[in-house]
């Protein structure tokens, strides 16, 4: 074939271009086929040992939680069960606030030392989880011989704690378990009784039971003396000891017996073993502080069973290359003629985009000090936008002597975020207009938004009133962060979650208070703050926001140092969210304020659990000592415990209020509800010399809380209520 008037050269040279680029990309893949036959073996051995090791960490680490979370729930408890010594038949109470408080814990005892009390020579008391309750019983019965049990002559023996082996408890949990039990000492520093916490094993087995790097890999679990806590094959476990199974084996046996003195030695590693002519791979790392190993088993038929299909992949991914090689060169001239259009597009959407940001910084205040005027007030706020445009905003102005701001955070980001949020920021300039409720203000935004969100957007949003004539701040939290209250101290401000804006029309948002004072500050943010990550995926979390907050700046100088320490972690790393931060330095004369805290519970036991974290806000901010805001939580749980069981009649529905005034030299706690009347200080106080079958039901609780506080009385107002007054000097 001739072709006239053409450069058969010209012709050529792209021929040979794409020939021998063909040729190179076969020659590369084959090459890339049999490096990846040669390394393959290896890669898939160096996966299946990390996931192994991971896997092995990340169990290990799990069940040292559990066991960090007993050992805490004892340590916590020892002052108490010394305490209780000196009335021994009350040793119970503190077994059973250990289950009641430590879900962990199925059961807990406080045994004493044969002989310690000459009114209970065996004395101990067994607090067990049933259900949704807690049942007492005792562990000083005939067929239970509590002094010979390995929990309890260990701790007695070292006078340390100690981790039992795996056992049936048929004296009290009647269930497979494992305890952690405790020496406690007296006055005079002689051990009188052990304090312990039993863990089912039931949690174990299914955790390690369940870890499964590969289909038909398994896991087993020893104990220190080799027994089989966890293990497939179910007539192992707690029926025979490693070494049994290997002494029970026939012919040569050596990896498996040295696999078990690797375990039984608290080593840490891995081996391959041979067994019924088939191979496999044990990874092995011991639980600090239990005595027991656990290992992962892997057939080596799970790490290599792929390799065998891997050729036929690759031939296929080859001719699959060399096709595209093919239609790349084919249309990479088609290809750029798109690029360019594209390239033209982008780049008016980009002009467009940066328009659309400037009239979205444009509504909102960007001026600052905003109030140059006033001397009562400072602030400075902030918008870096993960985009060109974002779904932050934050907004204020000042009337009737109120200033009135906001700050939010839509969900989603780009174009269609930056909307909502400028439809949220036009509502809130129309709904504070003329209304000073924060809640009110939230409600009626809510019910706006939600009536029309096919989309399902929403925006946490938080909406404040502050009073700047007497520091007076009313506010409404709608699902946002807490803001920080920068008072003596660092501490978020109390809010109530409520939920975001547009979620649920017709929700009651609740609205709360906090009276500041001259040199208070207020801190809002978006969480594209706490959330800044790093190139490691680190957070940049709420504890170094504080940090930088702890050094007292003017509103400006503190958003600039807070965006310098955000910028020197991110670092390199893109932002991954729209970043907004708030300052509000109130600056007005000092207006007393009474230190009031103020807690309202239901009548449900389970309320209990809030007076814990309500006590040690007390605590912190007047720097008690630690076992002394224990006791008044003590005190406090008898006394609420009391009404919540008591004050109402049975179904019915009541609260309990719980007002402490924190003073200078004292605290003083006042209780009460609406209940029948009752006046738990008229009881005569227990008789503690008497022995439980001579002293009478119930006393013991009024005279713990009259122990620990230094004033208890009664008091039945005129409208209708019981007052308990118990005063604690500090």
């Amino acid at each position: 074939m001739k072709l006239e008037g053409v450069d058969k050269k010209a012709l050529l040279k792209p021929a040979l271009a794409g020939a021998a680029l063909v040729i190179v990309a076969v020659l590369t893949l084959e090459g890339t086929a049999i490096l990846q036959y040669a390394f393959s073996k290896k890669g898939l051995k160096e996966e299946a040992s990390l996931r192994a090791e991971s896997q092995l960490e990340a169990t290990r680490n799990q069940i040292l939680d559990v066991i960090d979370q007993a050992e805490t729930a004892v340590r916590n408890n020892i002052w108490l069960a010394r305490w209780c010594l000196e009335v021994p038949d009350s040793l119970h109470r503190v077994a059973e606030r250990i289950v009641e408080d430590n879900p962990v814990i199925v059961g807990s005892t406080v045994a004493l030392i044969p002989g310690y009390s000459r009114k209970l020579p065996l004395y101990a008391p067994y607090a067990l989880r049933e259900g949704d309750g807690v049942v007492l019983k005792s562990l000083a019965v005939e067929d239970y011989d509590y002094p010979s049990q390995e929990w309890f002559t260990k701790p007695v023996e070292t006078g340390q704690g100690y981790w039992s082996e795996p056992y049936i408890d048929e004296g009290g949990g009647e269930i497979l378990m494992t305890t952690y039990s405790v020496p406690i000492r007296d006055k005079k520093g002689n051990i009188a009784a052990v304090l312990t916490a039993d863990l089912s094993l039931d949690w174990l087995t299914e955790l390690v039971g369940n870890v499964k790097v590969y289909p038909n890999a398994f896991s087993i679990m020893l104990s220190r003396t080799g027994q089989f806590m966890v293990c497939p094959a179910e007539t192992l476990v707690m029926h025979r000891t490693i070494n049994e199974f290997v002494g029970g084996l026939e012919g040569n046996n050596r990896d498996i017996d040295s696999l078990a003195k690797a375990m039984m030695s608290g080593k840490e590693g891995n081996m391959p073993i041979r067994y019924k002519g088939a191979t496999s791979y044990i990874y092995f790392s011991p639980v600090e502080r239990t005595g027991w190993s656990m290992s992962i088993v892997i057939p080596d038929t799970e790490i290599y069973g792929g390799v065998r299909r891997i050729g036929l992949w690759v031939k296929i991914l080859q001719i699959l290359g060399i096709l595209l090689i093919i239609l790349i060169i084919y249309s990479v001239f088609k290809s750029s003629l798109k690029y360019r259009a594209m390239n033209a597009s982008r780049e008016k959407m980009e002009s467009e985009l940066q328009i659309a940001s400037a009239i979205q910084m444009a509504m909102i205040p960007k001026i600052f000090p905003p109030f140059p005027e006033r001397k009562d007030l400072d602030m400075a706020a902030a918008i870096v936008p993960a985009k060109e445009v974002g779904g932050d905003l934050y907004d204020f102005y000042i009337r009737d002597e109120k200033l009135i701001f906001c700050i939010g955070d839509v969900s989603g980001k780009g174009v269609p975020a930056s909307l909502v949020m400028a439809v949220t920021r036009s509502l809130f300039r129309s709904f504070s207009a003329h209304d000073f409720g924060p809640a009110h203000i939230v409600q009626t935004m809510n019910e706006s938004m939600s009536a029309d969100n096919a989309n399902n957007m929403f925006v946490t949003f938080f909406c404040g009133v502050l009073d700047l004539k007497n520091g007076h701040l009313r506010y409404c939290n709608a699902g946002h962060n807490a803001p920080f209250m920068l008072t003596d101290a660092i501490s978020e401000l109390p809010v109530q979650a409520n939920i975001p804006l547009g979620v649920l029309p017709g929700f009651n948002f609740q609205e709360q208070e906090f009276d500041m004072v001259s040199d208070d500050a207020i801190f809002l943010y978006t969480d594209g703050l706490n959330e800044a990550e790093n190139i490691d995926h680190e957070l940049f979390g709420t504890d170094r926001v504080k940090a930088v907050l702890r050094t007292r700046r003017g509103s400006m100088e503190q958003l600039n140092a807070v965006n310098e320490a955000v910028r020197e972690f991110v670092g390199d790393a893109p932002q991954s969210d729209d970043l907004t931060m708030l300052f509000i330095h109130y600056t007005s004369p000092a207006v007393p304020s009474p230190e009031k805290r103020s807690l309202v519970l239901d009548n449900v036991i389970a309320e209990i659990s809030k007076l814990a974290p309500f006590v040690d806000s007390i605590a912190d901010e007047k720097g008690l000592d630690p076992s002394l805001a224990m006791s008044l939580n003590l005190a406090l749980e008898e006394a609420a415990s009391n009404v919540i069981m008591y004050a109402y009649p049975e179904g019915t529905n009541g609260p309990v209020y719980l007002d402490a005034i924190v003073g200078d030299e004292s605290l003083t706690f006042i209780l009460s509800d609406r209940g029948k009347p009752f006046d738990p200080t008229a009881k005569p106080d227990a008789d503690i010399t008497l022995g439980v079958e001579e002293r009478g039901i119930g006393g013991l609780g009024i005279l713990m809380v009259k122990n620990i506080m230094d004033s208890v009385t009664y008091a039945r107002s005129e409208d209708g209520m019981n007052i308990l007054t118990m005063i604690k000097n500090i």
